[in-house]
């Protein structure tokens, strides 16, 4: 869960797992600012700094694989299991009241995201979005989190279309909401598995991208803002402020979150929602989970704004430190705790027994419904679409056994996502309409590979 960064005078920097005893973990740092190996070791590109412009040009160049004559692998994410089809929009936001804080000058903060929400019988009329643009995924192609298992230019990441239908009209009925923050150097997008199940239940999710962490983000004039993550490091380390480049990070996120619920409650022609789905959204019912630095968001941002109701974090840590086992800099929700109800799903090894971070917000919680389940078998990337991306490309590319299990671990895939779906929507089932007791119901017989910690 925690990586330590170590640069070099010359700047390039890399980061070795923290592994706290508990064996390895891909692309991840310090729960705060979980970034990958690749994202700051890898060779230097242009995409590190904002494109002012229009993209110009072609989405891609030639890839390896073009050169070498085989396509690039082509995925497909798994359908959700919810009685509902899905519907998704695209918003871009503008916060006109705060600088861009990682691009200085008088940039305003500007961000996108997506709403998922369960959409009407004819939504499959409607064409199915991509995971990401094609611009988007060139970025990611050469600016990923899963280091050097996965070659550049093997994969045609922006074939993949999601489940949910582009401008689907929406469902009846009032609907809650529930926001998503990704692992910081991961897209919006790259939580679909879970989002859009989610929305297929019957919930609006909003998908949010963190503007300067994810690789790229292409906004609706052909604008790509594209990772700075890279030279704040190396800025962070050269200087001895990585604790404060981890509050810094933490900070922004949950100033977007906040933000992204200020544009959400919007009324008549404020609102950037179109007419069907501003009237559907029943903001009372608010809720956020997110993976890794988005689970820390989630947990922080509840602390934070009492409009969040209840908060899942999968796999982030809580603190601003590289050492999963660290108490120190800790962060407000780790000092204070929570007074609403918080899930935390850990990987294999993962609990609050040998996080410090998590074991601080249950000592200091005080009334709330906690509760501390583990993914058995699971990795920390599992939680993200990767549990379904990357055995697949195993199958296709040869993968090596060690690196697929040490980025989303042993358990089935199948049987993976099928637990995390099950224990996210109980979850939010429980806490935001009332039904359940906010676990998956029949565990453990139906899902054993979820283990609730004592």
């Amino acid at each position: 869960m925690a990586v330590v960064v170590t640069c070099e005078d010359d700047g390039e920097c890399v980061m070795a797992e923290g592994t706290g005893g508990r064996g390895a973990r891909r692309g991840v740092l310090a729960g705060a600012l979980v970034l990958a190996g690749a994202l700051v070791a890898a060779p230097a590109l242009a995409g590190c700094a904002p494109d002012a412009g229009r993209a110009g040009g072609s989405a891609s160049g030639p890839s390896h694989a073009a050169a070498t004559g085989r396509q690039p692998a082509r995925l497909t994410l798994p359908v959700p299991g919810g009685r509902y089809p899905v519907g998704t929009v695209s918003l871009r936001l503008v916060d006109r009241g705060r600088p861009d804080p990682w691009v200085g000058g008088r940039a305003r903060r500007e961000l996108m995201v997506s709403v998922r929400y369960p959409a009407r019988a004819e939504a499959r009329r409607y064409p199915r979005a991509p995971q990401m643009s094609a611009r988007e995924a060139t970025a990611f192609d050469a600016l990923n989190n899963f280091g050097e298992l996965v070659p550049r230019g093997k994969v045609a990441w922006g074939a993949t279309l999601t489940t949910a239908h582009a401008g689907a009209p929406v469902a009846a009925g009032r609907i809650p909401v529930v926001l998503y923050s990704p692992g910081a150097g991961d897209p919006r997008s790259f939580g679909s598995t879970l989002c859009d199940d989610l929305a297929s239940r019957g919930y609006a999710v909003v998908t949010v991208d963190h503007t300067y962490e994810a690789p790229a983000v292409e906004f609706p004039d052909g604008r790509v803002a594209r990772s700075v993550m890279r030279a704040e490091l190396v800025r962070a380390k050269k200087t001895g402020r990585i604790t404060q480049l981890l509050r810094k990070v933490s900070g922004v996120r949950v100033a977007d979150t906040r933000f992204v619920l200020d544009e959400l409650a919007k009324r008549g022609d404020h609102s950037p929602l179109p007419a069907g789905l501003r009237d559907a959204l029943d903001l009372s019912r608010t809720g956020m989970f997110g993976q890794s630095a988005g689970g820390f968001t989630a947990a922080q941002a509840m602390h934070d704004d009492r409009r969040i109701r209840a908060a899942v974090n999968m796999d982030g840590v809580m603190g601003y430190t590289q050492r999963d086992d660290d108490p120190s800099n800790p962060s407000t929700v780790g000092r204070d705790g929570v007074d609403r109800p918080l899930l935390l799903m850990g990987s294999e090894g993962d609990t609050r027994h040998t996080v410090a971070s998590w074991d601080a917000v249950w000592r200091h919680s005080r009334g709330a419904w906690l509760r501390d389940l583990t993914l058995r078998g699971g990795r920390h990337a599992g939680f993200t679409d990767a549990q379904a991306l990357i055995p697949q490309l195993a199958r296709e590319l040869h993968l090596p056994r060690k690196g697929v299990v040490e980025t989303v671990g042993t358990v089935r895939p199948a049987r993976a996502i099928a637990a995390e779906r099950a224990g996210v929507a109980a979850f939010f089932d429980r806490w935001l309409r009332g039904r359940g007791d906010g676990l998956p119901a029949g565990l453990p017989g139906r899902y054993p590979e979820l283990r609730v910690e004592p």
